[in-house]
């Protein structure tokens, strides 16, 4: 068994994965986009410019991603969010400005909370979402 994490873009993100994950592939290293599957013309679901089923690797990796422009009543959530073990001081701070920036926004500052008990994962710690809608959890380990 295999588990693998698919990002649905609807809503106001529908017509934007194809964008994000050239985004997220320019900024995490090992990372490749393996596939990209276009609706047909009068294929349910979508448009010819959508994406109707993807593949891409982040940092080894793998993930899912399609989009629909049928009227869901749902999109991205914080409730559920990627979270990224990060190696280096440097990596952890890029990473966080590169996927809050631009629309996105901080919703944990990036900081040590080790000490104090509120997000003690490790030495350095912060949540944002990207200008997709994507929740990231970034955590510099001790």
């Amino acid at each position: 068994m295999k588990t693998t994490t698919f990002l649905t873009f609807v809503g106001d993100q529908c017509g934007k994965a194809e964008e994000a994950i050239n985004f997220y592939t320019s900024i995490f290293p090992n990372s490749e986009i393996k596939s990209i599957i276009k609706y047909s013309e009068g294929e349910a679901g979508g448009t010819q410019e959508l994406i109707k089923y993807g593949v891409f690797i982040l940092n080894g990796t793998e993930y899912m991603v399609s989009e629909s422009n049928f009227n869901h009543a749902w999109s991205f959530t914080p409730g559920v969010s990627l979270f990224i073990a990060c190696n280096s001081e440097n990596e952890i701070q890029t990473l966080f400005e590169e996927l809050s920036s631009n629309g996105g926004q901080i919703m944990v500052p990036l900081d040590n909370y080790g000490g104090s008990g509120d997000y003690g994962f490790g030495e350095k710690f912060g949540w944002c979402e990207d200008k997709y809608g994507i929740s990231w959890q970034l955590n510099l380990s001790e």
